[in-house]
């Protein structure tokens, strides 16, 4: 076979679907698809909503993902039928206080350094846009060109798309990375299968480091970071897009779907592989929801759930080539996993047939911590 992906989130299967569109044969490894951070995961499509500051290069690479969506989406729905959630009506964010309201008008100033479009909203426009809002929110921002996908609808959409295009899919977990001399030619199952190939893929998130027969110097290290989500349902009118909000310094986001559910998160935990669901963790983001939008509180109760986002140093993705040959990385994501789902597809898959990383995302390359990788 020419590639071996292994890991089977929104990551591992579009890298799949797009390398085998393109004539590549691919195999993709994972004992549970979709079960992961992915599964998780609320669907926010808003690189500038989530903009931070030290987050420009990674900023414009989440505007032209985001960019890419319509048409990756179109594509998709059309091969396989699968609804896919997807949603382009904007985000708005508001503060609760003063000081919250102080902390967004610092971040419209900062777009428009950039270029962005960013438009100031006073608490009464808010509440025109979303009148479940509380009358004490201050104001808010709009941006207007992001939107959100339901995670789970997409995965199951992706699932569809490689088993159409003749992607193999391994229902095992890998345990071990083959090497040989000086370069990666497979990868070995939990039940002793060697699968070789020309090219190995690790988009394994925040369990890469789990993997054996790494060498120490080829991957810099990814760390899990804890997110809670809790999963609500309406049956009347709530929220027509998604909501961000600053809640006395803490940030919190509702995310709602066409069918009446709404997703509400994230805490971001440093516990490591710790997916503990608790009581603080759901009750912090209730609390802060309700500031917002007192009638949270009558919303059927649905689930809560607990993911690992992977985080590489600067919490950037790996993109593209690795040290050791014949290895790729697509990990390292963070909170951005399913916003960059669709030029990350693109540019590995071109990397896999030409040796090339695009350059939309060679600043995100593995090389980029070459030096400190090797101390």
């Amino acid at each position: 076979m020419d590639v071996v992906i292994v890991g089977a989130g929104v990551i591992g299967l579009t890298i799949a679907w797009r390398s085998a569109a393109r004539g590549l044969n691919v195999t993709i490894v994972d004992r549970h698809p979709a079960s992961e951070a992915s599964h998780v995961a609320a669907g926010m499509l808003a690189p500038v909503g989530e903009l931070a500051y030290g987050e420009e290069r990674l900023l414009r690479l989440g505007i032209d993902s985001r960019d890419r969506y319509p048409a990756f989406v179109a594509e998709l729905e059309e091969l396989t039928g699968h609804d896919t959630g997807y949603r382009d009506d904007g985000t708005v964010q508001v503060a609760f206080d003063t000081d919250d309201l102080a902390f967004l008008d610092d971040l419209r100033r900062f777009q428009e350094t950039l270029g962005l479009p960013a438009t100031a909203l006073s608490g009464r426009e808010c509440r025109r846009l979303e009148p479940m809002l509380a009358p004490s929110v201050r104001g808010g921002l709009l941006a207007e060109r992001d939107g959100s996908i339901d995670p789970r609808r997409l995965t199951g959409a992706l699932l569809s798309a490689v088993e159409r295009s003749g992607v193999t899919l391994v229902r095992q977990n890998v345990t071990r990375v083959l090497v040989e001399g000086d370069r990666a030619v497979g990868v070995r199952t939990e039940a002793g299968e060697d699968l070789r190939a020309d090219q190995i893929v690790l988009a394994t998130g925040a369990w890469t480091h789990r993997l054996e027969g790494l060498p120490r110097d080829v991957v810099p290290v990814i760390r899990p970071v804890k997110g809670q989500v809790v999963r609500l349902r309406t049956r009347v009118p709530f929220l027509t897009r998604t909501t961000r909000g600053v809640v006395r310094g803490s940030s919190i986001y509702l995310v709602p779907r066409s069918d009446g559910e709404v997703v509400v998160g994230a805490t971001q935990e440093e516990m490591g592989y710790d997916t503990t669901v608790t009581a603080g963790g759901l009750w912090e983001l209730l609390r802060d929801a309700r500031e917002l939008i007192p009638g949270i509180t009558e919303l059927e109760f649905v689930e809560v759930s607990a993911g690992l986002r992977p985080g590489s140093p600067d919490n950037a993705p790996l993109l593209g080539p690795a040290a050791l040959s014949g290895l790729s990385l697509a990990t390292g994501h963070f909170r951005n996993g399913v916003l960059l789902t669709p030029v990350t597809g693109d540019v590995m898959a071109e990397a896999l047939i030409t040796g090339r990383l695009p350059d939309v995302a060679r600043a995100f390359s593995p090389e980029r911590f070459a030096e400190e990788i090797s101390a």
